[in-house]
């Protein structure tokens, strides 16, 4: 038997309650409204006969109204080329559909998957494609390495590749994040690593300005985060070194800034300037492509996309050295790569510094740490898989201090002879670089041994250099482009000089303007397109299938007496 529905009649007395409130609302809106009666607006009165200048402000009044119905031209013709894109894709997209019908399936799938590698700007291709050519327009290579695990850090096959390429380009190493380990770990570290190739000792700045937000946002900011603005070490060395090796050179020279992800490349580029002129994020991969950034008149620094890691690499690798979007990778493999840390750590340790009981394993662990945290799903059950993704952040990022020992003993790697060490080592002044790591180190402040975690290092990470080794992924979204599109989106390379400070008040309006038009449609695209999905899908809320009779709200907008 079908159960009723509850009805919607009311009692007498509280339709009339109803009523007499929506009158007295009424009444009291009328009085308001005639209390303070209607005012007309002003009209402008123009400028005097007897001002002075009254003809040049005429014309000034009449330019203005040029630009803005110039503007509101350009935005007009913005709207238009968007639309019409839009159109394209459209057609694009029900062509495509038409003949997936026709050929099936499975060969559709096949194609649909190549262009969408091809066209893809931030697939794993594109990324080798940039660092190849980050190394190949370089004088000096920088390989920045995180000061915690230096040898997962490094890269056989781009050292290779530097080292065997042939003229006279060099290598250099960074140890980046040096305050995020014991100061006896980082000198050993540094004596270690001087042996194979020029090391320079270097901590990041953060929260630097960016010179392309307004003043009024920085300093906003600024009043949150202002304790955490924090000054560079050894980028003083590390220019004064490039330097002298550009005079040596008698030329201007590139440096390529490589790594695997976060390393701290982009920041190191920052320090380098002195200004915010990279992008930089926990995210991984957050440099997509090849950037120019002009530290002085005789050294251009080049941002790369990260290194891609080699799947035959060990999960502990993967886990920490792989460009992983947390939001789209399965909850397996995030808890594979957590499960690999922990167990190359102290579980004292891990007990000693998320201050947690003992755990038997990298599950339950997790289910005190989201308890802890308070990262619950609905029903107060531990959200496992988010708190895992949150682990995996911080270990790459710099929150957490842990610490691996070098080898015991020195064995270069195959491709690195003596010859090929004291090749990388000229033109360098080794004595004044070990005295400017000396004072770096000497300047910092460290965490103590027994508050960072001891971490077993998995060695060398392979990394993928060239492209068509690379073992691409089928994307998951659909990315069709017109010929005109693809002409107009080609990448160049992006150049940050200071003479991109002087730029016209009246283009960086119209270009502000269009952003925020192609922002705006964007968002409205979006919106439109998840609603005509989700009217078709079987999961609609009970909200949006009751009609606008069957709705138990009460109008108070019509008057019922």
């Amino acid at each position: 038997a079908e159960l009723k529905k509850a009805s919607k009649r009311l009692t007498c007395h509280k339709r009339y309650k109803i009523q007499k409130k929506i009158r007295e609302h009424h009444r009291k809106v009328r009085k308001e409204a005639k209390k303070r009666g209607r005012k007309k607006p002003k009209k402008d009165p123009g400028v005097p006969s007897a001002a002075p200048f009254k003809e040049e402000l005429l014309r000034e009044a009449e330019q203005r109204k040029q630009r803005l119905e110039e503007l509101k031209q350009k935005q007009k013709l913005n709207r238009q080329k968007e639309h019409e894109k839009k159109r394209k894709l459209e057609a694009k997209k029900n062509a495509a559909k038409i003949k997936e019908k026709a050929e099936g399936k499975e060969s559709s799938g096949k194609s649909k998957a190549k262009t969408n590698k091809l066209l893809d700007k931030n697939s794993k291709k594109s990324f080798c494609r940039e660092l190849k050519k980050v190394i190949e327009a370089s004088d000096v290579v920088l390989e920045v390495l995180d000061a915690r695990d230096p040898m997962g850090c490094r890269c056989p096959q781009l050292e290779q590749l530097v080292t065997c390429s042939g003229g006279d380009k060099k290598l250099l190493l960074v140890l980046n994040k040096i305050d995020l380990v014991p100061k006896e770990n980082a000198e050993k570290w540094l004596n270690y690593l001087k042996k194979e190739f020029p090391t320079v000792a270097f901590k990041s700045a953060t929260m630097m300005k960016d010179r392309t937000m307004p003043e009024q946002f920085t300093k906003r900011r600024a009043r949150v985060g202002l304790v955490g603005t924090t000054q560079s070490f050894g980028s003083k060395c590390l220019l004064k070194l490039l330097q002298e090796y550009g005079k040596t050179q008698n030329k201007a020279i590139q440096v390529g800034v490589v790594g695997f992800p976060n390393v701290g490349k982009s920041s190191i580029i920052n320090s380098l300037k002195g200004v915010r002129a990279c992008n930089v994020g926990l995210a991984r991969g957050v440099t997509k492509s090849m950037q120019i950034v002009h530290v002085d008149k005789q050294t251009k620094m080049l941002d790369s996309p990260s290194i891609i890691a080699d799947p035959s690499n060990s999960v502990l690798a993967l886990a920490l050295r792989s460009i992983i979007d947390t939001e789209e990778s399965g909850s397996a493999d995030v808890l594979e790569g957590v499960d690999a840390i922990l167990n190359h750590c102290s579980k004292q340790q891990v007990m000693m510094h998320y201050s947690i009981p003992d755990f038997r394993n990298t599950e339950e662990f997790l289910t005190i740490l989201a308890q802890k945290r308070g990262m619950l799903k609905k029903g107060g059950v531990p959200d496992t898989e988010n708190i895992a993704k949150l682990l995996l952040c911080d270990w790459t990022g710099a929150k957490i201090s842990y610490h691996s020992q070098p080898p015991g003993s020195q064995r270069p790697p195959p491709y690195l002879t003596e010859a090929k060490i004291a090749e990388m080592q000229e033109y360098f002044n080794l004595k004044n670089l070990e005295e400017e790591n000396n004072n770096t180190l000497q300047a910092l402040k460290y965490p103590s041994p027994a508050s960072s975690i001891i971490f077993q290092s998995a060695g060398m990470a392979n990394g993928t250099i060239e492209e068509h080794k690379v073992m691409e992924e089928a994307s998951e979204w659909e990315y069709v482009e017109t010929g005109e599109e693809k002409e107009e989106e080609e990448e160049d390379f992006t150049e940050s000089d200071d003479d991109q400070d002087h730029m016209e008040e009246e283009e960086k309006d119209v270009e502000e303007v269009n952003q925020v038009l192609v922002a705006l449609a964007l968002v409205s695209l979006t919106h439109d397109f998840l609603f005509s999905e989700s009217e078709h899908s079987n999961s609609l809320s009970f909200s949006l299938d009751k009609t606008a009779d069957e709705d138990d709200a009460y109008d108070f907008n019509t008057d019922y007496v």
